[in-house]
């Protein structure tokens, strides 16, 4: 008889309210649609959110891009072993989060997850079959389920390469999907009066979910992960942090993450030898895995691989390293691995429900995120996920199981059903519900476009680096919800003269927001060209100020030292007013005069139109050092009185 594993304490069912990530920019599901409303919600994750929230890809040049190597992909700096890289991540959620039962009541419950997924970068955009890419269309990864419970490796790898296209976006890989359509799901969850569909091999498997009890599939996620955490069997995802509504469970989660304790799955093999273990196996407990011939192995999550090591003996000496099973998706062999630390936990940041807006400080909900040191100093490919779960006191979602699913010919009734009848007293008068119970716990998503993480410029390794970027897209208010606006983000940033700041952006020339616009109003208000982003950076004396000051009046440049900057070898030797004419440019121009950057020159090169049309969507930036002082800066293209304001300060005490 099969085993289960049943829900424990604090596990997280994840109701109903939409989240959008705006730092960095959170796809939604959006490629580069000139339409408000997405144009396939499949396409690579389960959101759950309204179809018009999401950024479009960057662009790298003023024209949109034809294939993925003409995409901007936001670029990094790693920390290093001796100072960290920050990157402030923002979003908002609709149906309220933070404080405590006890103290500071809420209307429901809720914790949000972070957490991101990194493998080496390659010299080609696309790459391979299990590269990371925001893919060229708008299509979901194709999949073909198993016929064949006994096929071997080569029918397993040409099912894979039938369904495998470039073209399209991937971000969990094809083997992790077909492990979940392919596993048992866990039956001891509490799936309430829904009922759950089987798979084509006649079991029901981890692709159903109370939330998706008809197993809908979203690019390659897999439905039961993403609808718990922690999760009980290894994932590809690694956490940062995890923010919640009772401090007390912190330990919890910090405990269970795959971060720091290892998880078991089971495997089984093509061979009689086991020499070729399989990407899936149908069981997910330990005996009915070993009654049918498996292995039930312990995988560990980890950074990078350390293969300088190569015995456990001399990669457990390594401060930060670990001897385990690297967890992919075909291999069972030790190595040496470079550990990964306990999520951060703390209590979530307040938002009022019903309301996509600011926290009770006046900023966006918001995390300070510590980049991670990759000791390989290999260039990483990344995405950003975050999740947004809330649930009800309706029912204990820590403690009710399986053993509470509806099943009236047994006596057993569900503490909810859809839309139910209620006695209020008032004779034989019962007031519906709205309840929906394949929403009565509830996770809602999003994520990002791929970026890189990359290690740091020689010189800098002692220096903390913050990230100054761009929120935000063409539109007004109204037009571009439940999206935002441009802003900088952090518009008010605090730093000291030995810290850095990369200041960079993207942008999209297919933000037209044309019909279909869903529930919402099209179009894309704003200046210059439509449906394109651009940003810049020039200095102004007062953020009560809309006129930036002229080069010779300014302050911020000569306060300036250039530590990196993407079009030189040699930051030392950029002059302060070629930077200035830089960033004001959207590196349109790179200098003034043409005996230093030739044809990128203001002498050389043709003008820069005064709204930015001709100018890149997207600037890969300076990694810059300032003199004590505070510097007010904007962008002139949005900034727009009344309107919008696209303004910030840095304060360097």
């Amino acid at each position: 008889m099969a085993k289960y594993i049943y829900l424990f304490m604090a596990l997280l069912a994840m109701s109903n309210a939409d989240i959008y990530l705006h730092n960095p920019r959170g796809s939604n599901n959006r490629l580069n649609e000139q339409s408000a409303t997405r144009t396939n919600d499949n396409r690579v994750f389960d959101s759950q959110n309204n179809a018009r929230g999401g950024y479009n890809v960057g662009d790298s040049t003023d024209e949109a891009a034809n294939n993925e190597g003409e995409q901007y992909r936001m670029k990094y700096f790693q920390s290093s072993s001796q100072a960290e890289s920050q990157l402030l991540l923002e979003w908002t959620n609709q149906h309220g989060c933070g404080g405590s039962e006890d103290t500071d009541p809420h209307k429901t419950n809720c914790n949000l997850v972070l957490q991101y997924m990194c493998q080496d970068d390659v010299d080609s955009p696309a790459g391979s079959d299990d590269t990371l890419r925001n893919g060229q269309n708008t299509e979901t990864a194709s999949h073909t389920p198993i016929n064949n419970l006994d096929e071997n490796k080569n029918q397993k790898n040409q099912r894979k390469n039938n369904n495998i296209q470039t073209n399209r976006v991937l971000q969990e890989q094809w083997e992790w999907y077909d492990k979940c359509y392919n596993r048992e799901r866990n039956k001891g969850l509490f799936t309430a009066d829904q009922d759950l569909d089987d798979n084509n091999n006649d079991y029901s498997s981890a692709i159903y979910t109370r939330q998706n009890p008809n197993g809908n599939r979203y690019g390659y996620e897999c439905p039961e992960e993403r609808d718990y955490f922690p999760y009980w069997h290894p994932t590809p995802w690694r956490d940062i942090a995890v923010l919640v509504q009772e401090e007390h469970l912190c330990s919890y989660y910090q405990g269970e993450s795959f971060n720091v304790k290892k998880k078991h799955e089971c495997i089984e093999y093509y061979d009689g030898g086991k020499t070729q273990p399989k990407h899936w196996s149908r069981w997910n407990n330990k005996e009915d895995c070993e009654n049918n011939d498996g292995d039930w192995l312990e995988f560990v999550n980890y950074l990078e691989e350390a293969p300088a090591y190569t015995s456990q003996a001399t990669c457990e000496a390594q401060t930060g390293h670990i001897w385990g099973r690297a967890y992919k998706s075909e291999s069972v062999e030790e190595k040496c691995l470079v550990a990964l630390e306990a999520p951060d936990c703390q209590q979530a940041a307040w938002t009022r429900d019903n309301h996509l807006g600011n926290s009770r400080d006046g900023m966006p909900a918001n995390y300070t995120w510590t980049l991670p040191y990759f000791p390989s100093m290999n260039t990483k490919r990344c995405v950003f996920r975050l999740r947004y779960n809330i649930t009800t006191d309706d029912y204990d979602p820590f403690n009710t199981t399986s053993a509470q699913n509806n099943n009236p010919d047994e006596g057993v009734y569900s503490p909810v059903v859809n839309n139910p009848a209620v006695d209020i007293g008032a004779g034989n008068v019962g007031l519906r519900l709205a309840i929906n119970t394949a929403q009565y716990g509830r996770v809602f998503q999003d994520r990002s476009h791929l970026f890189k993480l990359r290690p740091r410029p020689a010189g800098t390794e002692s220096q903390r680096i913050h990230n100054l970027n761009v929120r935000g897209k063409r539109g007004n208010i109204v037009q571009v919800y439940p999206a935002v606006e441009y802003d900088f983000v952090p518009n008010r940033l605090t730093m000291t003269e030995d810290d850095l700041v990369h200041v960079q952006w993207t942008g999209s020339n297919t933000h037209d927001n044309d019909a279909p616009g869903g529930d919402g109003q099209t179009g894309d208000d704003g200046e210059g060209t439509g449906g394109t982003d651009r940003s810049n950076f020039v200095q102004m004396n007062d953020a009560l100020e809309n006129y930036p000051v002229p080069y010779e009046n300014s302050t911020i440049w000569s306060a300036a030292t250039v530590s990196w900057i993407y079009h030189s070898d040699d930051p030392s030797s950029v002059d302060k007013k070629d930077l200035a004419v830089n960033m004001a440019s959207s590196g349109y121009y790179e200098c003034f005069r043409s005996a230093v950057c030739r044809g990128e020159s203001v002498e050389n090169k043709d003008a820069l139109n005064n709204l930015l049309n001709n100018a890149p969507a997207s600037y890969e930036g300076a990694l810059l050092g300032f003199t004590k002082g505070t510097y007010h800066y904007l962008c002139t293209r949005n900034n727009n009185f009344t309107n919008r304001s696209q303004k910030g300060h840095i304060s360097v005490e």
